[in-house]
């Protein structure tokens, strides 16, 4: 019943308090090229998944959901992991280890709770409740790519011309010369260059893109090998989000930052951009777990799911929201801005 301990090298007995080391692994965290991943697979004949487990504790035969490569034996509760390998093509190369134990996620998803200024009371009270966690092994792909991208579009450049201008005042039209701001265009087109390290896209479907997104940074220089004794305590996933699937979405993150570099290249005060071709070069790609705490609450019938970054304790998640706590707000709002149109009004007549 040896479980990984977090932020350890270890793994311990919950009955005993056993310890285990787990020795490091020699091996190099290596990037694989995308385009020959994509050709294999595309000859590799489609496999069903298979997720049959075997318990040698107990001896029982069951099998885990579509998704899932490692968790509990259902009759005896004793952590079971499959072989990602024999499910998918290409199995995990390498992981993050838990880094923060389940106490300590606790303590930071009550934190979050209580800042939640909006959040119905009884929302809040569940911070105080003995909720139990589950520690899950998230599949992610990182994608590097060297982008060459020619683009065209328009730089403006702001300029000043005098214009006779109308305008009321105390109450009368009076008219004057001022300067008007104006706007030159020009054509142009160019080119741009930029290596991607690391873009990191989740290849799991069990929550929410927004929320695995926001879990971010990671420090993906810790990655070490591929290790069931990290996972073993715990839940682990199978990607569900296909490799060119991954790199489409990775394109995407791309895409918004070579945007930012062609309205740098343009200069100006102003940029339009008409059309962007990017070429990627050398793409290489990882398969790597990740380590989240996860758990929901229930609230007037809907679940809300929250997650925690199992190595920084960042927590993001859904949450409800109070409409009377909202409506206050607004009339508390509402009653400071009357009341400081009210004291200019005043200032005003005791000037006149």
């Amino acid at each position: 019943m040896l479980k990984y301990q977090p932020g350890t090298q270890q793994q311990v007995c919950a009955y005993c308090g056993q310890t285990n080391d787990i020795s490091a692994k020699q091996e190099r965290i290596e990037e694989y090229d995308l385009a020959q991943a994509l050709r294999e697979l595309a000859k590799a004949q489609p496999s069903e998944v298979n997720n049959q487990a075997h318990c040698k504790a107990c001896g029982a035969s069951f099998k885990f959901s579509a998704s899932v490569h490692a968790g509990e034996c259902p009759f005896c509760g004793t952590d079971i992991v499959i072989s990602p390998q024999k499910s998918k093509p290409l199995p995990p190369k390498s992981l993050l280890p838990f880094l923060i134990e389940e106490a300590h996620a606790k303590k930071q998803f009550s934190l979050w709770l209580n800042k939640l200024w909006f959040a119905p009371n009884e929302v809040k009270k569940y911070a105080r409740a003995d909720t139990k966690l589950t520690g899950i092994y998230l599949p992610y792909w990182t994608y590097d790519s060297h982008t060459d991208s020619t683009y065209t579009g328009a730089r403006g450049d702001t300029y000043y011309v005098n214009e006779n201008v109308s305008y009321m005042q105390n109450g009368r039209q009076v008219s004057a010369v001022k300067q008007v701001p104006k706007i030159r265009w020009t054509d142009v087109r160019g080119r741009v260059s930029r290596f991607f390290d690391d873009v990191l896209i989740g290849a799991s479907l069990s929550l929410p893109r927004q929320i695995l997104d926001r879990l971010q940074p990671w420090d993906l220089e810790n990655l070490v090998p591929y290790d069931e004794n990290y996972i073993s305590g715990f839940q682990s996933e199978l990607y569900q989000v296909n490799l060119d699937e991954g790199f489409d979405r990775a394109k995407q993150v791309m895409d918004g930052m070579i945007r930012q570099d062609i309205s740098y290249d343009i200069g100006g005060d102003y940029q339009r951009i008409y059309q962007v071709n990017t070429q990627h070069n050398h793409v290489t790609y990882k398969h790597c777990l990740l380590p989240i705490w996860s758990a929901a609450f229930m609230y007037r019938n809907k679940a809300y799911r929250f997650v925690i970054n199992g190595r920084t304790g960042e927590v993001q998640g859904e949450r409800p929201y109070s409409v009377w706590k909202i409506a206050c707000a607004v009339f508390i709002a509402l009653g400071l801005i009357g009341g400081l149109i009210y004291l200019q009004q005043t200032g005003a007549l005791d000037q006149a």
